[in-house]
């Protein structure tokens, strides 16, 4: 706990010089989130059930594998944002264009421990305006087999939630990772590289800006504010806005 406080003090310290605030709400929040994380060894372990995987080795044959940019509103991420000025801070990764497997790492949203943990597109929505970018990069069925792999063996092994790491872009143990890293680590690790990053924090935009060649397909732009009861709104179109790049696109569920 005592690790945390100090590691809160000194985020807060220095996004106050740098002109960034946090509201008292976001910092209380921030607070009571503290005791539930560790950057030193691993929270979670098989919190993804057999069925997770089921559906993911289900969706091998569909050629892709995609990845969601969001914008939360999450204090994590409006800390996220200092970093990487941008509103999307929180990557995720599926198997599948319906989202049904996107995961990713994150902090638990107060349920599960931080670490590795499924997600859905409508426990994303945590300000009005919350919305995902949605990209897919081809890619072969071995190498997709491997991230699930890849998946697998840290569901087994466990996991937590890198904390220090959105201040010094490391990692103490292999799993301890934030949303950013886990995505990258995973696709690395099977072979699935489409950008170059030298240095410093990896950020969830990066995944996009640096992309090289024609790999990476943006789909869809997803707003989740509407959402009652877990329904996402149909037959619709939002911009999106990367790096001062407009884009219309129809809602990827319909």
């Amino acid at each position: 706990m005592k690790r945390g406080v100090f590691f809160l003090s000194v985020l807060l310290g220095f996004l106050n010089r740098a002109g960034t605030t946090l509201s008292l709400e976001d910092i209380g929040i921030l607070v009571r989130d503290l005791p539930r994380h560790n950057s030193f060894q691993y929270l979670t372990r098989f919190s993804l059930p057999a069925e997770y995987f089921e559906a993911a080795y289900g969706a091998l044959e569909d050629p892709h594998i995609y990845i969601i940019l969001s914008d939360t509103g999450s204090p994590a991420g409006k800390v996220i944002g200092f970093f990487t000025a941008s509103p999307y801070n929180h990557l995720s990764l599926s198997f599948d264009p319906a989202l049904k497997t996107l995961v990713s790492y994150n902090g638990g949203n107060g349920i599960s421990s931080p670490g590795l943990n499924r997600e859905r597109p409508e426990h994303l929505n945590l300000k009005p305006g919350a919305s995902l970018a949605v990209y897919r990069l081809k890619t072969r069925e071995g190498k997709k087999r491997a991230v699930i792999d890849r998946l697998a063996a840290i569901n087994r092994e466990g996991s937590s939630y890198n904390l220090l790491g959105l201040l010094t872009g490391k990692s103490i143990l292999p799993n301890i990772m934030f949303c950013s890293q886990f995505v990258y680590t995973v696709l690395r690790d099977a072979g699935v590289v489409y950008f170059n990053k030298k240095g410093g924090i990896l950020r969830p935009v990066d995944f996009v800006n640096l992309a090289r060649g024609d790999g990476l397909e943006f789909t869809s732009k997803i707003d989740i504010t509407p959402c009652t009861a877990g329904t996402i709104p149909e037959g619709k179109n939002f911009p999106i806005t990367l790096d001062s790049r407009s884009i219309t696109a129809y809602n990827l569920i319909q």
